[in-house]
Formats: structure tokens, sequence, C-alpha cells
């Protein structure tokens, strides 16, 4: 069975002004998700679903999904604050999203397949879609609890324009994850190393090939059963309650399922390099990297 495609796209970039998603970065006008859907097509995705707000249905419709019909099968799932389990309701005075997981949740019922989970306004790479997409292929039929993440080598997602936020993760002797801490400030430092501030505000060194996090997570659709059952001990743990801005997040609800011994997580080495726009000044090189490869053929002018 072909694997499917659930893009994130509900979240308005925060640290980048304007709706990040439609920004046309490259030679013919292209999104930086024409490419991600473009990789997974070729990976052997089958499907694509987005996770959307439903005032941006309309917007979405003319300027994204017209392009992709006839293409591939395409979805629209949405996400919206008062998506919650029965009697619970929205607290007062909370505008945010509740996360990345809950996102997740809004597809439970476009997607029946093993499936990859990622968001639609970085540059993943080729290599990144052919090994998520391998390993969700060649899954037996009906697993359940065997999970994957690719894990970018740190120096292969950093910018030259400020710290990043990423998940570092390590791993056992089987590859699997055994702990992903979201680090908000990485950098290449003066002394050549990659580093990140941790919680006393030391820089704390970790190797090139340090497994990061992107958000490109593999899951079989039990993980929809277990997102809705730990959707509830969050939204009842105090720590919620005392947070109005507080997030139900994928690594959360991961490290739940590797730590009580109901799931595996692998981590899939990638040699793709990652770029996105975090900050403004981000821009003009993507547009530049973006403008290499199609020269280099790995894209053609048209993809769509």
């Amino acid at each position: 069975m072909k694997p499917t495609l659930l893009l994130l796209a509900a979240g308005m970039g925060s640290r980048y002004g304007g709706l990040k998603q439609l920004d046309g970065l490259g030679p013919n006008g292209e999104t930086i998700m024409d490419y991600s859907i473009y990789d997974a097509i070729q990976a052997g995705f089958g499907k694509i679903v987005w996770v959307i707000r439903k005032d941006f249905e309309q917007d979405f419709r003319d300027k994204i999904l017209s392009k992709y019909e006839g293409k591939i099968p395409c979805e629209l799932v949405f996400q919206s604050l008062d998506k919650l389990p029965e009697g619970y309701t929205v607290p007062e005075g909370r505008t945010k999203p509740w996360g990345t997981n809950h996102a997740v949740m809004m597809a439970k019922d476009a997607i029946h397949e093993p499936f990859c989970v990622i968001n639609c306004d970085d540059f993943y790479n080729r290599d990144c879609f052919q090994v998520i997409g391998k390993f969700l292929a060649n899954l037996p039929e009906n697993s359940n609890g065997k999970y994957a993440m690719v894990g970018f080598r740190v120096s292969n997602t950093l910018s030259d324009n400020g710290t990043v936020s990423r998940g570092v993760c390590s791993k056992d002797e089987n590859e699997h994850l055994t702990s992903c801490v979201e680090r908000t400030e990485i950098e290449r430092k003066e002394d050549g190393k990659v580093a990140y501030k941790d919680e006393k505000g030391e820089w704390v060194n970790i190797p090139d090939n340090n497994p990061v996090s992107m958000n490109v997570w593999g899951f079989t659709p039990d993980y929809f059963e277990y997102s809705d059952k730990f959707f509830k001990e969050f939204l009842d743990a105090p720590t919620t309650k005392a947070n109005i801005k507080a997030e139900y997040l994928i690594p959360w609800v991961v490290d739940k399922l590797i730590h009580s011994g109901k799931a595996t997580c692998e981590v899939l080495d990638t040699t793709s390099k990652w770029f996105g726009v975090t900050y403004p000044e981000d821009r003009p090189e993507v547009v530049a990297k973006l403008a290499a490869l199609h020269e280099a053929g790995q894209y053609p002018s048209e993809m769509f």
C-alpha cells in the first residue's frame, strides 16, 4: 500500500511575517510545499492530505489544491480550537492552536494507511522522502507501533542568520529513539563546533552528525487512537490548565509511547540538507539554493 503524506499547514509563521506557505520561492513561483509534494510522489507516496484552517479554505483551494488535483489524490482536513473531546471547552482567552499533534488528529478519518507527517514550510530535500517512503512502504500489513522519524544531521539544518530550534535526538544501539529534547538555541560557534544552550544558559557541544528532528515522522493509523487518548490526559494536566499557550506536540506523544513500551521509533539517517525561511533574511538564500537545484536538473521547470 502506498503511504500518504500529511502536511501541517494550519500554522502561520510567527517569526517570518505573512503566509509563508503561499510564498513563491522557486524560479517559476514554486512554493516550498511544491518541492515536498514533488519529491514525495517520486518516492512512491500515493495521496496528499493537508491540515489547514477553515477560514483559509478558499484561498488554499484556489492557489494550491488546484495545482495538484488530477496528479495525485488530495484531501483537506481542518484544525480549529474547538475540536475537543466531548465534555471539554476552549479555555477563556485561548487563541493559539493546540499544536502539531492536535493537527495530526484532524486527519484520523482521512488516513487509513501508513503516513508521513511534515511541516509545509520546510524544504526537506529528496533523500528525506526516499528514506521515510521506503520505511513506510516496507512495513508489514496491519503494523502497529512501528514508527520512524527522519533524523537530520544537525549541521545540515542550521541558519546563517540566527539560532534555530531543533529537537535534539538520542538513540540506542538498535537505532531507536530514546529521547527528543527541544533546544531553542542551536548554532555553530566561533570555534567551528555546533552547540546548544541548555537550561542553565550554558553552551553544550554536539557532533555535526547528531540527529535532530525536523518534524518528519512516520506513523501507522494506530497512532490516531493513542493521540486521542493522550489528548485528554494533556488537557487534564495542571501544567496545561496553568498555561493558556500549552501545546500538544508530536514529540511529547512519541516520548510517552516509546517509554511505555507501546511503540518504537526508528531514527532514519538522511544526507538531505534542510533549509527554510526561519528569518526574513533567509529568503534570498533559499531562492538562490532552489534556483541552483533547478539548474542542476534535480527539478524540472514545470513540476505540476
